[in-house]
């Protein structure tokens, strides 16, 4: 896959491909393999601008007949909280339009935390209780914000392990306010999956993009494990695939 280059640390193994393409057709070989695997499973998806390389990368193989994702239930990493699902900026509203509506994953089997739940920690109660009773969580897609949260999952004294309401940081606001008119207009709170929900998966696709990105991924993946960056829980995961391109992989290259 043109100047691509693999590297096995541990339980991680490290893509590194050239250009966000390449980068979609790695992620796209990872989450296909896990599917042909287990074709009924849960899986976990992720928004933000990271994933739609993967996004669309899955919808081209869809329509050439190559996916199938008929079968599977989708649960997705976090939502804005308050805000409406018809909002353009919602990441139920994100799915719709960047994977679901252009694939065959049936609208019953999709869970998406709800921004318009009356109450959000009875909500993340129940997205929490709907994820442990399945049995077959087979992947959790995940970008990094450059705090190094994986969800909304901010800098904390401990690892969330369960689904939370969380407030969210201002560098984190600052980050998204690019996808509103203003960042007033982002929300301040969300409802993310907690790190142990995410270690729940039997694997963990984290795709991230970018020289931004170059110094979390590093500390992240070689640093200490440590709740002030969230991502670096993923350690002490048993399968972990994390796919790079090479401005996101400078850091990393350069402590190896």
């Amino acid at each position: 896959m043109g100047n691509s280059q693999a590297i096995n640390l541990n339980n991680i193994t490290v893509y590194i491909e050239d250009g966000l393409d390449a980068v979609g057709k790695r992620a796209a070989d990872v989450f296909c393999s896990a599917l042909t695997d287990a074709p009924t499973a849960a899986y976990g998806f992720a928004t933000g601008s990271t994933p739609v390389c993967l996004y669309q990368e899955l919808i081209a193989r869809y329509k050439d007949g190559s996916l199938d994702m008929g079968e599977i239930s989708a649960f997705n990493l976090d939502e804005y909280y308050p805000i409406t699902k018809d909002n353009d900026q919602s990441y139920d509203y994100f799915m719709s339009t960047e994977l679901f509506n252009h694939v065959n994953v049936k609208p019953e089997n999709r869970d998406i935390p709800s921004g318009e739940a009356p109450n959000p920690a009875a909500e993340c109660l129940r997205y929490e209780a709907a994820i442990r009773a399945r049995k077959d969580f087979k992947l959790q897609i995940v970008g990094i914000g450059e705090n190094g949260h994986i969800g909304f999952n901010e800098p904390a004294a401990t690892f969330p392990a369960t689904t939370n309401y969380v407030e969210l940081t201002e560098s984190t606001i600052t980050a998204n306010a690019r996808f509103f008119d203003s960042a007033a207009d982002v929300p301040k709170h969300a409802i993310t999956m907690g790190v142990g929900t995410i270690m729940m998966a039997e694997q963990v696709l984290l795709i991230a993009t970018g020289s931004k990105k170059s110094q979390i991924v590093r500390d992240s993946i070689l640093g200490d494990i440590d709740p002030q960056v969230s991502a670096s829980a993923l350690q002490m995961h048993r399968n972990v695939t994390v796919v790079l391109d090479t401005d996101a992989a400078r850091d990393l290259l350069a402590q190896l």
